[in-house]
């Protein structure tokens, strides 16, 4: 009996789709009741150990909680989510539970294969921190397990969410650029990346439409590509005094970019980031930052999920914390 069997094989097998597998063995709406006892019976006959016996084989809580953050987000230079990771892990202590870390390997998230410690009921709830495709969140919809989204969403799947208030945030930082004379401001990312990249920008933009100030397409930069992997940073041929990057990471990598230009910040260009996490005091030059306040994020979340175990009906929708400004020297007042 092969153990290593996945909802793609069943799939495969019967023509249907993956979440279709995933309603059938999860007894969600959607799908006939003939096809349910139709998947039910090739997952057995293959011996895919699907939700619903794994289930009625349990008899006590595992104490652990997955956490799931997606490969792209991870590697030598981006500490930020493992940060929030260890976060969590140290929250979960508190409520004597256990974090299991899972990176969703970008091959098993195009193909929509669930973890194996949700296949071997080796966690009682996950965290999905991050993003994942649009595929995946609709996979996850369909388990029966308690889920929550940190530091993101999405629109039309009722998942419960904690999010840092990027909006509010970006908003404010743009403010603050414009109240030190800047009328010509850049933004730096991909808004096509994450649901945090998206309301940065609009944050951004709402601040522009409300000082009157055009916003110059010329002036955006993107930073990665539709995979999310990291590209170089294009300057336009007219520089704006200031830029708003997405993240820290991203206004460092900017730093080095206007310096190996010819340009010094803030003398040439003032820079400003997002997150306060490593990268805002690295270099030379000190960012001015919107700080994200990961441990009251990490905390809320662990409350959700841990309230949401003990009570499967409880909703708490979209959950906003809002982060403050520090202030560096990444910024020349005009």
């Amino acid at each position: 009996m092969n153990k290593n069997i996945t909802m793609k094989d069943i799939a495969d097998k019967l023509g249907v789709s993956k979440v279709t597998v995933s309603k059938a063995l999860n007894d969600k709406d959607g799908v006939s009741e003939e096809l349910k006892i139709k998947i039910k019976m090739v997952a057995e006959d293959m011996g895919y150990r699907y939700n619903a016996l794994a289930k009625s084989l349990k008899v006590s809580n595992s104490y652990n909680i997955g956490v799931i953050i997606a490969e792209r987000f991870t590697g030598d230079n981006r500490s930020f989510y493992l940060t929030f990771y260890q976060y969590i892990s140290r929250i979960l202590e508190e409520y004597h539970y256990s974090a299991i870390l899972n990176i969703l390997d970008s091959k098993d998230e195009e193909r929509l294969n669930l973890p194996r410690i949700y296949n071997q009921r080796k966690v009682d709830g996950f965290i999905i921190l991050g993003q994942v495709n649009k595929g995946y969140i609709e996979l996850l919809q369909n388990i029966e397990m308690p889920i929550i989204f940190l530091d993101f969403y999405d629109e039309h799947i009722d998942i419960d969410t904690i999010i840092t208030d990027n909006f509010y945030g970006a908003y404010e930082i743009t403010n603050y650029l414009i109240k030190n004379g800047h009328r010509q401001i850049g933004y730096v990312g991909n808004l096509n990346a994450t649901s945090s990249i998206q309301d940065r920008f609009l944050g951004y933009y709402k601040s522009l439409l409300e000082h009157r100030i055009k916003l110059n397409e010329e002036y955006i930069i993107n930073d990665r590509d539709e995979k999310g992997k990291f590209i170089d940073l294009k300057l336009p041929d007219e520089l704006p005094t200031a830029f708003v990057c997405n993240c820290d990471m991203i206004a460092y990598n900017l730093i080095k970019k206007l310096n190996d230009k010819g340009y010094k910040v803030p003398e040439d260009c003032s820079v400003v980031g997002f997150d306060n996490d490593i990268y805002a005091t690295i270099s030379d030059v000190k960012i001015t930052t919107v700080e994200v306040d990961m441990e009251e994020m990490a905390k809320t979340a662990v409350r959700c999920i841990i309230e949401k175990m003990k009570n499967t009906n409880e909703k708490y929708g979209r959950i906003s914390i809002k982060g403050n400004i520090v202030f560096r020297n990444s910024v020349k007042s005009l």
